[in-house]
């Protein structure tokens, strides 16, 4: 995946000074999966800060146009990328959906919220990629309403190579503002972290499922 360095870095700066995403290699998270984490990360945060969900919709849309034209929709992901997707699409002058992870149990029992035309060329936006299963879920509520879906883009990925290997098996072009690599970079260099604390996150990338921060 091609990134802008600068674009990279100042997301990643970004989200570092309001604290969407925070590092902490000796006082670990624990996420939902059960897996011990040295990061966390929580993209809704950058709603509640104009300057950086001005910048993210600036960026996102750029990128939506560079890597697939405007499209005719853009799609955000429930319920993280409902907001930011919603900022695109104004920005692109489109249509806006969401997709949800399942179908409603009740009333019309949508899994797509919004008007969507069989043919029309979609742009997924997400917030965040971890192994990318609710993401491609998505996209397959997507194809599954003959929607012809272009790619997605996203604010940041932790780049797992599972993600890497599920977006490629379902044939999905993944683009992202800023990823783990840039991310690091950034706050060594901003001094978020120290070279230790930087060995710690590196070890952790490496097979995060199977890490524990007593080894490290």
């Amino acid at each position: 995946m091609d990134f802008n360095k600068d674009t990279a870095k100042k997301t990643a700066e970004l989200l570092l000074q309001i604290k969407a995403i925070k590092l902490s290699p000796k006082e670990p998270f624990t996420w939902a999966s059960g897996w011990k984490s040295p990061i966390y990360c929580d993209n809704r945060i950058t709603l509640s800060y104009p300057p950086v969900r001005n910048f993210l919709k600036q960026e996102i849309a750029k990128l939506v146009e560079e890597k697939h034209g405007k499209p005719d929709v853009i799609a955000g992901v429930a319920t993280g990328a409902i907001a930011i997707g919603i900022l695109v699409a104004q920005e692109l002058g489109v249509p806006f959906v969401y997709v949800r992870p399942e179908p409603k149990k009740h009333g019309r029992q949508n899994q797509i919220e919004g008007h969507i035309e069989s043919g029309q060329n979609v742009v997924v936006i997400e917030d965040l990629i971890s192994t990318g299963k609710s993401s491609l879920n998505a996209v397959k509520a997507l194809k599954e309403a003959h929607a012809n879906v272009k790619g997605m883009v996203a604010i940041f990925s932790y780049g797992f190579s599972i993600a890497s290997e599920n977006f490629k098996a379902d044939g999905v072009e993944l683009t992202t503002l800023s990823n783990y690599e840039y991310l690091l970079e950034q706050a060594l260099d901003s001094k978020y972290i120290t070279s230790e604390e930087l060995r710690t996150l590196e070890d952790w990338r490496i097979e995060p499922s199977k890490w524990k921060q007593n080894e490290n």
